[in-house]
Parts: structure tokens; C-alpha cells; sequence
């Protein structure tokens, strides 16, 4: 463990990873990793959390699902991964962003791609939502399958987008930019039967 000095005095332990980076992010404002990396991470987060969605959903749709708890799993997976991304998505939209705006207003065309890019993502969680709405039942096992699919290109390429054209600018902000809405994965389950 290595000593990292602290604001305010006294040091701080952080385990380094031997690329020099953090293991672990510390999810207050008085962090150890740049917000660059606070948001590389939460974006891997996420993309774990969708892998390991569709291939729940590949099972509970398969030709072999007959498991109604199964589907009830699935539902309530899928509402909490809709329900993070959303306040992943509405973090940057209505904090980070505009914050990004003013401090570098030469990334105003980079932040309106993003912001188009979440209204994409939007509305592919909403077909997600209505593919698993209670009593429906898609006319083709494999919709799920797809629209996940389709969902896992998009996120991939805007957060790849996304890292590339602002983590500098993000790391510029400061610790004032941290907001947990966009820095910290949701870890809850979103309630039986409310959407997100």
C-alpha cells in the first residue's frame, strides 16, 4: 500500500493496480482517480451488468424457459439495469454536461452528440421495458435478445465516444463536478412493476 497525500492532512492508503491506477473509486468527492476514471468505470460497470443481462435473457427466452421465476428474475434485472443507466444518463445530462458546456464550450457539438445519444438509448430501454411488461408476451422469443444486442453496440460506442472526446475536460472540472448520480454504478433493484 503506498501513502497518498490528503486535502486536509493525514495520508490516505489506496491500493494501486500496476498500471499505477486505482483498484477501487471512491465514491465522495474527495477521491483518489480523476473523474476520467471514475467514469471509465462506472461505464465498465454498466457494460458487465448488460453481459450478464443478456445472457440471463437468452436462457429465460430460450427454447427451454419455462420457469416463471426465471422471468420474474429477468424482469427485475432488467428494470434495475433500465433504472441505472437512466440515472447514469440524467447525472450527465442535467450536471456534468452543462458543467462541461461552460468550462469548455468548444465541446458544445461533442456534448450534443451525447445528449442525442441518450435519447437513443432511451428509447431502446423503453422497448426493452415493454418487451418484458407484464402479460406480454413477444411474439418472438428472440426480440429480447436483439434489442439487447442492439443496446450493447450503442452503449459501447457512446461510451467509448464518450471517454475519448471529454475525460480531459471532465478531469478539469475538479472534485466540485462529482455527483454520485454519474460516478457511483446503481447497485438497486428497481421495485417490482415501476417502470424506471
Amino acid at each position: 500500500m503506498q501513502a497518498v497525500p490528503r486535502a486536509g492532512g493525514g495520508p490516505r492508503r489506496a491500493w494501486r493496480h500496476r498500471n499505477g491506477r486505482s483498484l477501487f473509486l471512491l465514491a465522495t468527492p474527495d477521491r483518489v482517480a480523476a473523474l476520467s476514471e471514475q467514469l471509465i468505470h462506472v461505464h465498465r460497470a454498466l457494460g458487465e451488468r448488460l453481459t450478464s443481462l443478456r445472457r440471463e435473457a437468452v436462457i429465460a427466452t430460450g427454447p427451454r424457459a419455462v420457469d416463471a421465476a426465471a422471468s420474474e428474475d429477468l424482469l427485475s434485472h432488467c428494470l434495475s439495469f433500465c433504472t441505472a443507466i437512466h440515472t447514469h444518463h440524467t447525472g450527465e445530462d442535467t450536471q456534468i454536461l452543462p458543467a462541461l458546456r461552460a468550462a469548455a464550450p468548444e465541446l458544445a457539438p461533442v456534448i450534443d452528440n451525447l445528449i442525442e445519444d441518450h435519447g437513443l438509448v432511451a428509447g431502446i430501454l423503453q422497448q426493452v421495458r415493454e418487451l418484458l411488461a407484464p402479460g406480454q408476451n413477444p411474439h418472438e422469443p428472440g426480440a429480447l435478445v436483439r434489442e439487447l444486442d442492439g443496446l450493447t453496440a450503442i452503449l459501447e460506442s457512446h461510451f467509448s465516444y464518450e471517454e475519448r472526446r471529454i475525460a480531459k475536460a471532465l478531469d478539469d472540472l475538479g472534485p466540485e463536478a462529482w455527483t454520485a448520480d454519474v460516478f457511483t454504478p446503481a447497485q438497486h433493484e428497481a421495485p417490482k412493476g415501476t417502470p424506471p
